[in-house]
């Protein structure tokens, strides 16, 4: 099963009800995926800020005197704000992929759950009601953001196992469906120094992404040459620092529901997902097209410029 949510924000007036309309997609999705949900916002980039977003089980313990921890790691200041089980650490800008690499040295219990220039994820064991509520999501803002409810059927219920994932600087991905050759992919992908941490085929598909655009494509590239190189049935949904994109496999399985207005692209696994949305009523409503990429930037006036593969 699993239930997917996406919202991109054409219009600024929106970006204060970010958190609430999220919350609200994702709640709907709760029988699609009782067992854990996570959820990733993306806010405007700080020109001197980076962030790390980091969970504990402990976070009493490992969050009391982390900021003081890692702060001979960055060069600079660090602070650190903390909602529940997690905590966004500030630091210097362009250190926290190092800081990533870096944190067991310092802190051992404490596990990355993003880094980046404008990302930060929230994910934990427990219905996605109750997940939104320990974060207080719908308090959050920002410019664009996706979602996930999840039913575990491969992997064991944790807060690692639970979706987004994110394994490149402001990159993350959820997806619904089951890929065949992660295992082949996940060794390759190693050698190639991508961090995986989990045996969640999701988390391959992330980081495959990550690679690709690491090596020079485009967010649409990437995605288009999953086509190709991703075994298995699939629906992603990809965030990046300023962009939004959708791909179904070629088969299209997975129930998948789009909707556009002059204010934002939104994407839910089923429609009720959406029916909450302001102006829905007249937006355009579509199934995207199998084997078909769609992707929005900011940068390009968030209209869609993907293309069939």
């Amino acid at each position: 099963m699993c239930g997917i949510v996406g919202l991109f924000l054409k219009d600024k007036s929106l970006e204060s009800q970010l958190g609430v309309l999220l919350t609200d997609m994702l709640i709907t999705m709760t029988d699609r995926g009782p067992d854990s949900a996570g959820i990733a916002i993306y806010g405007e980039p700080s020109p001197t800020v980076s962030k790390v977003t980091v969970q504990s089980e402990n976070p009493d313990r490992d969050f009391a005197d982390l900021a003081e921890k890692v702060q001979p790691m960055v060069g600079g200041p660090v602070s650190l704000s903390r909602r529940d089980t997690h905590a966004v650490l500030s630091v210097p800008h362009g250190t926290a992929e190092a800081l990533r690499r870096q944190l067991r040295e310092v802190a051992p219990d404490v596990r990355v759950m993003s880094f980046g220039d404008s990302l930060e994820i929230y994910k934990e064991v427990g219905l996605p009601r109750d997940v939104a509520a320990r974060f207080d999501i719908a308090s959050m803002t920002g410019t664009h953001g996706i979602g996930h409810t999840r039913m575990a059927t491969e992997s064991a219920v944790t807060t690692l196992g639970a979706h987004p994932f994110n394994t490149g600087s402001d990159q993350c991905l959820v997806h619904n469906g089951s890929l065949s050759n992660h295992n082949s992919l996940r060794r390759k992908l190693r050698r190639e120094g991508i961090h995986i941490e989990t045996l969640n085929d999701t988390e391959v598909a992330a980081a495959y992404l990550t690679w690709k655009m690491q090596t020079g494509a485009t967010l649409g590239e990437a995605l288009e040459k999953s086509l190709e190189d991703l075994d298995g049935f699939f629906n992603f949904v990809v965030g990046t620092r300023d962009g939004f994109g959708v791909v179904r496999d070629p088969i299209a399985c997975k129930p998948a529901v789009m909707a556009e207005t002059d204010q934002y692209v939104a994407f839910g696994s089923e429609y009720r997902a959406l029916v909450n949305l302001p102006g829905i009523e007249q937006a355009r409503v579509w199934e995207p097209e199998p084997a078909t990429v769609y992707f929005w930037t900011h940068g390009d006036t968030a209209t869609p410029t993907g293309k069939a593969a």
